[in-house]
């Protein structure tokens, strides 16, 4: 399960999504994402789908390895479609004593599911296709008018780019304390929610001092290295739109445009 988590993973690949700028890759996974959340139609998710097939086999990545990123959300995909099933009020398909199904929670559900997995595929096709420092740098630009109201865009991209750097290595980090512990003979599956609460200690435990360990040698190689902030830097590889960005700009504000239409001019039935 913890080996399954993708976020923070760069798959490296020669696909047009790679080459594009971070930028590009910022403005158009917030495109779809915002979209995501307008269209409640057939045809509004047959073209999602369409688009966001479309983008994994243009990423070049594995959609084994695209989807595996989805088994760390099972719970909570699981307890949203079954919260809508028995609190959408509506016309009742089945009862059992204070619980039941209707219809429009079945529909509910089943689109709230859908939008889920559409987020977390479409989130992970730009983390996946976009090394952290890219990611640090399209973020700074993008922010960098905030610099203007005082809000620090440097620090705040900074941090996001250690976070996303870090957790591929804490996830590894957890994986080897967990085998370590049952190693030496830790029961960490049967038990109560409790009993597994208190399981678990032994893993966070070392898991904490790690991470603040890591975090203490990050710190003292960032001054030694004089770092003072992002005043005055320079960048070895500044960023730079290229035709491919204008076009995939183009093809984002196509997506959106029909996905309005399907919004507010073409009723399909639901």
């Amino acid at each position: 399960m913890i080996r399954d988590i993708t976020i923070g993973q760069y798959y490296p690949a020669k696909s047009v999504l790679h080459r594009l700028d971070p930028r590009t890759k910022f403005l158009g996974t917030l495109g779809f994402l915002i979209s995501v959340f307008l269209f409640h139609t057939f045809l509004g998710y047959a073209v999602a789908t369409a688009f966001l097939v479309a983008m994994i086999a243009i990423s070049k990545v594995p959609v084994k390895f695209m989807f595996k990123g989805l088994k760390a959300i099972v719970m909570i995909l699981l307890i949203t479609v079954v919260f809508n099933i028995i609190l959408t009020p509506g016309e009742v398909l089945w009862r059992f004593g204070i619980i039941k199904v209707t219809r429009e929670g079945l529909v509910l559900a089943g689109r709230m599911a859908i939008r889920l997995v559409y987020l977390v595929i479409g989130s992970s096709i730009m983390t996946l296709t976009t090394t952290p420092n890219q990611l640090t740098d399209g973020l700074e630009r993008l922010l960098r008018p905030l610099n203007k109201i005082r809000v620090p865009v440097h620090e705040i991209a900074m941090m996001m780019s250690i976070a996303l750097r870090f957790i591929p290595i804490l996830l590894e980090e957890t994986d080897k304390i967990m085998k370590a512990q049952i190693a030496r003979g830790a029961d960490m599956e049967s038990g109560n929610l409790i009993q597994k609460a208190k399981a678990m200690i032994p893993i966070l435990v070392p898991l904490f001092v790690s991470a603040f360990r890591r975090a203490n040698d990050l710190a003292m190689a960032m001054e030694a290295r004089c770092y003072r902030g992002g005043n005055g830097r320079t960048k070895m590889k500044p960023l730079r739109y290229a035709g491919v960005d204008h076009k995939a700009y183009v093809l984002v504000i196509g997506y959106f445009v029909v996905i309005l239409l399907c919004r507010f001019f073409l009723p399909f039935p639901q």
